[in-house]
């Protein structure tokens, strides 16, 4: 059986596009790159003749095996380990919010789906919610009649092959609102459903949804408390 993660790749805005190419060779066809800018102090920088520079933020689901190409040609042909290059991590997931869903995001890649991955210790799981933009309010109307307190907002921009719309009828190449959501593991399949009912592939929203195991957590007790008591 495959397992899926979601690469979370970061590096300067002009490696991007060449990265996600790369990807897209080995059959992670789909991505959803957001920007930010780099942390490093002036005197980091200073030290490896660094400019503070704009950054993406790739967010790309994989199955683990092609992982170890992937990450030779990052090593060998984009030097990625070169300072200021970027990095690429995993991230496993833990559920995908339908099998439409599973499949478009996996793209080209060979993948036999296994059971959906129960890990110890996760209380808590983020939930990645991908939709078009204009539609954060419902997604969240659906996962707060689960229990989901908040959502956090990053807008991002969808890239994938032109199969993606030829087959599923969503169109990656669109600005793109991507929704962190936290919520307890015992709820993540009710809150899951629920934004696939209201807000999935067939509706405007176009929205697509996977979970992420959160190991530890902080600030998040007093919400527990309060779940408990009612």
């Amino acid at each position: 059986m495959s397992e899926l993660s979601i690469m979370v790749t970061i590096t300067n805005v002009l490696n991007a596009e060449r990265f996600r190419r790369l990807y897209e060779k080995h059959g992670a066809t789909v991505s959803f790159v957001s920007f930010g800018r780099g942390t490093a102090t002036s005197g980091i920088l200073n030290t490896f003749g660094l400019e503070k520079t704009e950054k993406a933020i790739i967010h790309t689901i994989i199955a683990n095996e092609n992982f170890p190409a992937v990450r030779r040609e990052l090593e060998r042909k984009y030097y990625i380990d070169v300072p200021g290059m970027g990095v690429a991590f995993l991230v496993p997931l833990a559920a995908v919010g339908g099998k439409k869903q599973l499949r478009m995001l996996v793209g080209e890649q060979e993948f036999l789906k296994g059971e959906e991955t129960e890990l110890k210790n996760t209380e808590q799981e983020l939930i990645v919610v991908i939709a078009n933009q204009g539609f954060t309010e419902k997604i969240m109307d659906a996962a707060r009649a689960h229990k989901a307190r908040g959502g956090t907002v990053i807008h991002a921009k969808g890239t994938g092959s032109q199969g993606t719309e030829k087959f599923f009828g969503f169109v990656l190449a669109e600005e793109k609102e991507m929704i962190y959501i936290v919520v307890p593991s015992s709820n993540r399949n009710a809150v899951m459903h629920a934004i696939m009912n209201e807000a999935g592939l067939t509706s405007k929203a176009q929205a697509v949804c996977f979970s992420l195991p959160v190991t530890a957590t902080a600030g998040m007790r007093l919400a527990a408390d309060s779940d408990e008591e009612a």
